[in-house]
């Protein structure tokens, strides 16, 4: 990003100085001697270099302006990077400042400034591997999730059940929601697999997005409207914002946030009508293990380090994983049948 931003500076430059100092040969060299004393010729020992090309006046080469068609080539340029396809690192960085710059209050009202270092780091490899149709489906999940750990916020927080920083996440929180996607999309960038695996990487990115706004959206939906909360284990009544609990409000709204993000990743190019149905299936697996694992051995002796955060990243991996393997299964039932 530096270099990129150097190059077109100095372009620029450059530019700007053959307008102001064009080459003549009629006029003085750029350099020539100085005579401190005018009525003596000049002495070997008094030959210093001064600048003696047009404009002369500082203020003159102050008020000198550059035409605007000096900022079109830089500009085109930039518009040419951004629209790279396949995306660059160079085109994801470009664009990941300018969408952050600009959407920079919406994001400190989702994420910590830590957090939001890491959302930055997760949209560039996202915007490499995926290109902007991956960022649209990361950027929809920020967006949902961000609005529905905002719904009754000041009713959690009385309760006990809100999120810290009154719902801005923090680095750990971004990176136990992106982990398996940030995987898929290393194994894309790096062709692992080859051409025949490379949807795969794309389905599984989806899925874990999908998994992950499921669980958020039916956790703070739950905690917020949940009239009866259930410990998924045993179907006792337990209070709302228990780890393991579930509630009918809770579980409808994560599944309408499943259905969304595959859909959005499904108009966007990213799977087809088939993945959608597998990332929803993968999504609502996924977040009934993970609920299993809270009930049973979250903030449980022995299982301390298993933190929301360490949760998270075991359930998106098991969305993720879970749907790349029922398209395997899909794919070998249909070569079977073909055969």
């Amino acid at each position: 990003m530096a270099l990129t931003l150097a190059l077109i500076t100095t372009s620029s430059l450059s530019n700007s100085i053959s307008k102001n100092f064009p080459n003549n040969p009629n006029k003085s060299t750029f350099f020539s001697t100085f005579n401190p004393n005018p009525t003596q010729k000049p002495n070997k020992n008094h030959q210093i270099y001064h600048k003696l090309s047009q404009p002369t006046k500082m203020s003159e080469f102050l008020t000198a302006k550059s035409s605007p068609t000096d900022l079109v080539a830089p500009l085109s340029g930039a518009i040419n990077l951004v629209q790279s396809n396949p995306a660059t690192w160079q085109s994801a960085v470009l664009s990941n400042v300018v969408i952050f710059v600009l959407g920079s209050p919406i994001l400190v009202s989702g994420l910590s400034l830590s957090g939001i270092a890491a959302a930055f780091l997760l949209g560039t490899l996202t915007w490499r591997s995926f290109g902007p149709p991956g960022f649209l489906l990361v950027a929809t999940y920020f967006v949902f999730g961000t609005l529905a750990t905002k719904v009754k916020m000041a009713q959690k927080e009385a309760e006990g059940v809100a999120e810290k920083r009154k719902g801005r996440r923090g680095p750990g929180s971004v990176i136990g929601s992106s982990a398996a996607g940030c995987i898929c999309a290393i194994l894309s960038i790096y062709g692992i697999g080859g051409k025949e695996l490379s949807q795969l990487w794309k389905l599984g990115f989806v899925a874990s997005f999908c998994t992950k706004l499921s669980d958020t959206v039916s956790s703070e939906i739950g905690k917020a409207y949940g009239k009866t909360t259930y410990l998924v284990t045993t179907f006792k009544v337990v209070p709302r914002g228990t780890e393991g609990a579930v509630s009918v409000e809770g579980t409808i709204a994560g599944l309408l946030a499943s259905n969304l993000l595959a859909i959005v990743g499904c108009l966007t190019g990213q799977i087809n009508s088939t993945g959608a149905v597998i990332c929803i299936l993968a999504s609502q697996i996924a977040n009934f293990g993970e609920s299993i694992i809270g009930a049973l051995f979250q903030e449980k002796e022995g299982f301390q380090w298993l933190n929301n955060d360490a949760v998270n990243i075991i359930n998106i991996s098991m969305g993720s994983i879970l749907a790349i393997l029922f398209q395997q299964v899909l794919n070998r039932s249909w070569l079977w049948l073909i055969h």
